[in-house]
């Protein structure tokens, strides 16, 4: 009997409506969830900035891809805290200027409390960073990456 080959290459779907200015609901699979500015920027704070979801995204993304490396490796990571910080060049966002690189430097901690010694949570943090989607994005827009993999 032959073994079923899931494909390589698969259509992701999202649609956005457009609520306000600043607000988009959007719906992915059987999701929805808002994308939306602060009040400060004339939002209403229902949910997080563009810019802050695609930070969310790479947290969830190293989460996630970290622990298929782990399980990979066989390396106990426990629960992962991932702290992102980036530098934000608002020029574009602001119609200033356009800008080539507007994410310009991101670091990430990822924290473990599993029992992985430093050694292993290394070898799991060079996986993920060959193999995480979003990092990649990033990376090859040319935003400035540094992920730290410690133990808690």
């Amino acid at each position: 009997m032959p073994s079923l080959r899931e494909k390589t290459v698969v259509k992701l779907r999202a649609k956005g409506l457009g609520i306000s200015h600043s607000r988009t609901d959007v719906s992915i699979r059987d999701l929805t969830f808002q994308i939306d500015e602060p009040e400060a920027r004339g939002g209403t704070n229902l949910g997080p900035a563009p810019t802050e979801a695609a930070l969310a995204a790479l947290a969830g993304c190293t989460n996630v891809i970290g622990h298929k490396c782990a399980r990979k490796l066989g390396a106990d990571i426990g629960h992962l805290t991932i702290e992102i910080t980036c530098e934000f060049d608002r020029r574009g966002v602001t119609l200033e200027e356009e800008i080539d690189v507007p994410f310009v430097a991101l670091r990430q901690v990822v924290t473990s409390d599993g029992t992985v010694s430093q050694e292993e949570l290394d070898r799991v943090g060079s996986e993920v960073a060959k193999y995480c989607p979003l990092s990649k994005l990033f990376e090859q827009s040319g935003t400035s990456m540094e992920t730290t993999w410690a133990k808690a």
